[in-house]
C-alpha cells in the first residue's frame, strides 16, 4: 500500500521530477528504496494573492513493505493511499427473476456495471434517450423551447450530471471513490482526474464515458432499456415479486431504485403502495452569473490572466445562528446556464461547462436550505413545493425564459435587469420579481449570503452580477428510508433505494460509489441468475 507524502508546496510551473524530488527528502529515505512515485493529488492554494502556489501529495511504492507501515507511523503527514480495491462476495443463495435497475444516472450504471461484471446480466430500465438521442432533444429544447418531458437534462442516459460540469469532487471519505475515478478514466476520461484535487470531466467529455459503460453492461450480457419507464411493482410480504414498465413486465429478484431527484411521478407510485418515504431538506435559490475574468481577478489579483493559473472558481456558504444557510454550489468555471426543466409549464436552471471551461462567464447555484418546517413533512410536500417555485416562474415570465434581476437591483428590492454580462441562458430572460417567486425566508436568506459573499470576493459586490432562477433541483426532496445494513428499503427486503434520487449521494461520485455499494450487497445477497 503506497506512502502517501502531503503538504509538498511548489511555485506555479515547476517540473514534475522537481516535485517528486522534495517529497522523497521530506519522506527521508534514499532513491533505492524507492519502486515507483508519482503525483497522488494537486490543489491550487490562492489564499494570498502574493503567494499563489500548488499543495501536492505524492505517492511513493517502497521496496520494504514493512518501511512504509513504519514511516507512516513516524510521521502524521504521511499516509496510506487507499487502494482502489472492490472486492464482491458473492452468495451461493438462488433466486428466479433478474435484478432490474430504474435509472442509468451514475448510481444506475455503477450498479449496473458492476453487477454484469459478476455475471448478474441485470436489466436496465431508463426513461429517457440513449445519451447521442438524449442531445439532440436538449438541444432542441435549449434552441427552440421544445420540451421532451421523458428525455431532457434531469432524463436520460447518464442522468442529470451528464449535463453539467461532470464535477468528480465528494466530500465522502469511501475508498471506492479512488475505484470510480480509476474505472472513469478506464472509459475515457481524462487521466488528469488521478491526480487533481478538484478534478472534472466536462459534458463534453463525460457523454463518452457514459457511452462506453453502456456498451460494456451490454457486451456483458446487461440489458438497457431506453425510453422506458417503471411504471408499477408487484410487492407481497415484503418482496417485490416483478415490475411493470414501458411495453412489459419483468419477474425480479431484486430492483435498485436509481431514479434520480427529478422522477416525481415514480415517488407518487412509490408513496402510493406504501413504500415508506420521507420529506428531506434541500435548497432553492437562482444561478449566478460573473464574467469569469471578474471571478479570476477576485482570486488571483494580479495574477489573473496567468496562462499556468486555472480558471477561478469559488464556494462560498453563511450560516445563521437558526441553522439557515446561504451558499453556492456546482459552479461552472468558463460555463454557461442552461433550462433544466422536465415538466411542461415550468422553469428550472443549472449550469454546465466543457472540459475546457472556456467560455467568458462564470455561473454557480445561490441557494438556500429549505427544510420540512418551510413546506411541510408529508413524504412528497418538498417536491410539491418546488413544482409550485417552477411552475410561479413560468407565470411570472410568461415562458421558458429564465427569471432575471441583477444583484444590485434584488439587494435592494427592486426588480430590473441592470448589467453589462451577457446572459447565456439560451433561451433568454424576463426581468421578474424575486419577492413574488420565492418565499420571504428564502429571499431574505439569498440578500443576507450576498451581503456576506461581497465582502469575501469583490465580484460578488459590484451589483452587477445576475441572478436566474428558480433553481430548484439541488437534491431530492424526498428520501426512500433504508437500512443501514442491508441498504433494502424499510417496506421491501429486495428493493434498494440508491443514490441522490433515494436521498443518499450529492453528486456523480457519491452517487457512483452508492451504486456500487449496492452492488456489492446484492451480491452478498443472492448468486447471478443461471445462463
Amino acid at each position: 500500500m503506497p506512502v502517501i507524502v502531503n503538504q509538498i508546496s511548489s511555485p506555479i510551473g515547476a517540473a514534475e521530477k522537481d516535485i517528486i524530488e522534495a517529497a522523497r527528502k521530506k519522506l527521508g529515505i534514499f532513491a533505492d528504496k524507492i519502486q515507483s512515485a508519482h503525483l497522488y493529488k494537486t490543489s491550487l492554494d490562492a489564499r494570498k494573492r502574493d503567494n499563489i502556489h500548488y499543495v501536492h501529495s505524492v505517492s511513493f511504492t517502497l521496496s520494504d513493505k514493512s518501511l512504509e507501515e513504519k514511516l507512516s507511523k513516524k510521521d502524521p503527514q504521511l499516509t496510506y493511499a487507499a487502494e482502489a480495491v472492490f472486492e464482491p462476495v458473492i452468495s451461493s443463495e438462488k433466486r428466479s427473476g433478474r435484478v432490474v435497475i430504474a435509472g442509468f444516472g451514475p448510481a444506475g450504471m455503477f450498479c449496473a456495471l458492476a453487477l454484469a461484471e459478476q455475471g448478474y446480466r441485470p436489466i436496465v430500465l431508463e426513461r429517457g434517450e440513449s445519451v447521442e438521442k438524449r442531445v439532440d432533444s436538449v438541444e432542441m429544447f435549449m434552441k427552440l423551447g421544445i420540451l421532451n418531458e421523458k428525455s431532457n437534462i434531469q432524463f436520460g442516459e447518464g442522468g442529470a450530471g451528464t449535463f453539467s460540469d461532470g464535477k468528480l469532487t465528494t466530500r465522502i471519505k469511501d475508498p471506492l471513490c479512488r475505484y470510480v475515478l480509476e474505472r472513469m478514466a478506464e472509459f475515457g476520461a481524462p487521466e488528469e482526474i488521478l491526480t487533481n484535487a478538484k478534478p472534472h470531466i466536462g459534458t463534453d467529455k463525460l457523454r463518452n464515458v457514459v457511452k462506453n459503460i453502456r456498451e460494456r453492461v451490454i457486451a456483458l450480457g446487461g440489458e438497457i432499456r431506453f425510453c422506458t419507464e417503471l411504471e408499477d411493482i408487484s410487492l407481497e410480504d415484503c418482496i417485490a415479486k416483478s415490475v411493470s414498465f414501458t411495453g412489459g413486465t419483468a419477474e425480479v429478484s431484486a430492483v435498485v431504485l436509481a431514479i434520480g431527484h427529478s422522477a416525481r411521478d415514480t415517488f407518487e407510485m412509490l408513496h402510493r403502495k406504501g413504500v415508506f418515504l420521507e420529506a428531506k431538506p434541500f435548497s432553492v435559490g437562482a444561478r449566478i452569473e460573473h464574467r469569469q475574468e471578474a471571478v479570476d481577478f477576485s482570486l488571483y489579483g494580479e495574477h489573473a490572466g496567468e496562462p499556468m493559473l486555472p480558471k477561478g472558481e469559488y464556494q462560498l456558504s453563511h450560516r445563521t445562528k437558526d441553522g439557515r444557510a446561504a451558499y453556492t454550489f456546482c459552479m461552472c468555471p468558463g460555463g454557461f446556464v442552461v433550462p433544466a426543466a422536465s415538466e411542461d409549464g415550468g422553469i428550472v436552471t443549472n449550469g454546465m461547462s466543457e472540459f475546457a471551461r472556456d467560455g467568458k462567464n462564470a455561473n454557480s447555484a445561490l441557494v438556500v436550505s429549505v427544510t420540512p418546517e418551510d413546506f411541510g413533512n408529508k413524504p412528497l410536500d418538498g417536491m410539491y413545493f418546488a413544482r409550485e417555485i417552477e411552475q410561479r416562474a413560468y407565470k411570472l415570465s410568461g415562458s421558458y425564459k429564465a427569471c432575471g434581476v441583477s444583484v444590485g437591483n434584488f439587494l435592494q428590492g427592486r426588480t430590473g435587469i441592470d448589467t453589462n454580462i451577457e446572459p447565456t441562458y439560451s433561451l433568454g430572460i424576463n426581468a421578474v420579481d424575486y419577492d413574488k417567486l420565492f418565499p420571504k425566508q428564502v429571499t431574505d436568506m439569498m440578500r443576507a449570503g450576498l451581503t456576506v459573499f461581497a465582502r469575501r470576493m469583490k465580484c460578488f459586490g459590484d451589483g452587477k452580477a445576475l441572478l436566474s432562477a428558480p433553481e430548484t433541483r439541488t437534491s431530492s426532496p424526498v428520501r426512500i428510508t433504508r437500512d443501514k445494513d442491508t441498504l433494502t428499503s424499510l417496506s421491501c427486503h429486495n428493493l434498494y433505494p440508491c443514490g441522490e434520487g433515494a436521498g443518499y449521494a450529492g453528486g456523480i461520485m457519491s452517487a457512483a460509489v452508492d451504486g456500487l455499494n449496492v452492488a456489492l450487497k446484492i451480491m452478498s445477497a443472492m448468486a447471478p441468475p443461471e445462463k
